[in-house]
Formats: structure tokens, sequence, C-alpha cells
């Protein structure tokens, strides 16, 4: 059995920041553009952000698939951030934006239960920092074209 590093790698953190770059990039390119684009930027972060929702979900699939009896539990979450991602996308913009947020959140919370019990908590820093910018994009950019 390999040994897990305990350290975040390098470029995991590289490309971790970098990925906050399009719910910085669109969240205030949404305050400046003409009303006539804001429908196209707000799908373009309800998209991204549906995306990032996706592959938090899978995390865990990877995790859980080299376990000989990989964990139902870890499978059937595997799956729900996409759903709520999905559902995110099918209300008026403003709240599937809202739902995404809180549905990051909700992915932190069980990622931080998951990456304790499996020796992984120095991915944890990096994870509360990308969650509190993607929901805060999230979330003021319901509010922008909400108000």
């Amino acid at each position: 059995m390999r040994a897990i590093p305990q350290t975040t790698p390098l470029m995991a953190k590289v490309l971790g920041y970098a990925g906050l770059i399009p719910f910085v990039g669109l969240t205030a390119l949404l305050q400046i553009v003409d009303v006539v684009h804001q429908p196209s930027v707000v799908f373009a972060l309800q998209a991204y952000s549906a995306t990032i929702l996706s592959f938090l979900g899978a995390i865990h699939w990877g995790l859980t698939m080299r376990d000989e009896q990989p964990s139902q539990r870890m499978l059937l979450w595997g799956v729900a951030p996409s759903l709520l991602a999905w559902a995110s996308l099918l209300v008026p913009p403003h709240l599937g934006l809202w739902s995404m947020a809180a549905a990051l959140w909700a992915c932190y919370a069980v990622d931080f239960k998951t990456y304790v019990r499996l020796g992984l908590t120095h991915w944890l820093p990096m994870r509360l920092i990308l969650t509190a910018v993607a929901s805060m994009c999230c979330a003021w950019a319901g509010f922008w074209i909400y108000l």
C-alpha cells in the first residue's frame, strides 16, 4: 500500500486556485455588462458551478474505487452534487445560483468528514478557501440578478 502524502501538491494548489478565475471573473463581468448580456454571463456562471459540483462529487468515487468493497455511501454521495447542480439549472437563475452556493458548502461539509476519516486533512485549508470564494460568487451573482 502506498503512503498518503501529507502536503497538498503545488500543481493542485495552482490548478485549484486558478479554478476560481471563472467564478470571480464571471461575477465581476456580471456587474459591468449591459443588461441584455447578463443572461449569458449568468448561464456561464451556472454552467461552470454545475461542472465544479459534479467534479466534487466524482472525487468520492475516486476515493472509494480502489477499495475491495467500495463504500455505497461514498458512491451515492458521488452522484448527489451532480443531481443538485442539475436541479439548480432548472429553477430561476437567482435560486439556482443560491442553491449552488449552498451545495458547495454541503460538499465541503461531506468532504471535511471524509477527508478527516481518510487522513487527507491537508487538503481542507485549500478546499475551505475555494468553497468560500466560489459560494460567495454564486450568492452575490444571485443577489445581483434578483435585485
